[in-house]
């Protein structure tokens, strides 16, 4: 029996992931040894351990692929990864592009300001979504960057790309579950 309540759905990976080859774990190991010799010549060695630690979490997100989730939009709001953001609390939406994904970013209101990302894994959905959300919040085709987005945009430029091409297509992802059809609240 399906929820009347659900006015959309979709199957997404939680996080966008592309599968990298060595050549990139050994880009970070370079960089992780560089650091650490000039940080160790210096005398500070206690911030030997923060970047370690930040090498081993580069090597686990880039080692693993994300587990796949069920994205709901309900006619209360949106339920993703066991958490349910209500529409009172959310302000606008904006989609980006990673790894052949598009992400659906979408902001609360102040005083916090929470971000929630969802992978759109198709052209489809994106349509979809935009058509369902645009009916409860605001659009935003031209995001306001904070400092922090337009430093992690400079540092992924940073980041060697592979050379198989072939890698950074997404894989096939089931369509929607439903057709949408405009929520009336």
């Amino acid at each position: 029996m399906e929820n009347p309540q659900v006015v959309f759905s979709w199957k997404a990976p939680l996080r966008p992931y592309k599968k990298r080859s060595g050549l990139i774990l050994r880009f970070y190991l370079a960089v992780a040894l560089l650091l650490s010799l000039i940080i160790f010549f210096f005398g500070d060695r206690i911030l030997l351990i923060p970047i370690w630690a930040v090498l081993f979490l580069f090597y686990v997100l880039t080692i693993s692929p994300p587990p796949e989730i069920e994205n709901k939009i309900t006619k209360f709001g949106l339920e993703t990864a066991g958490m349910t953001l209500r529409w009172e609390a959310l302000s606008h939406f904006y989609f980006t592009r990673r790894f052949g994904f598009y992400i659906l970013t979408i902001i609360s209101h102040g005083p916090y300001f929470y971000h929630a990302y969802l992978v759109v894994p198709n052209e489809e959905i994106k349509k979809n979504l935009l058509l369902i959300l645009s009916e409860h919040l605001i659009f935003q085709e031209k995001p306001q960057r904070s400092l922090t987005d337009k430093m992690v945009d400079w540092f992924t430029k940073l980041i060697p790309d592979d050379e198989d091409k072939n890698a950074s297509t997404p894989a096939s992802h089931p369509a929607s579950s439903s057709k949408p059809k405009p929520a009336s609240l």
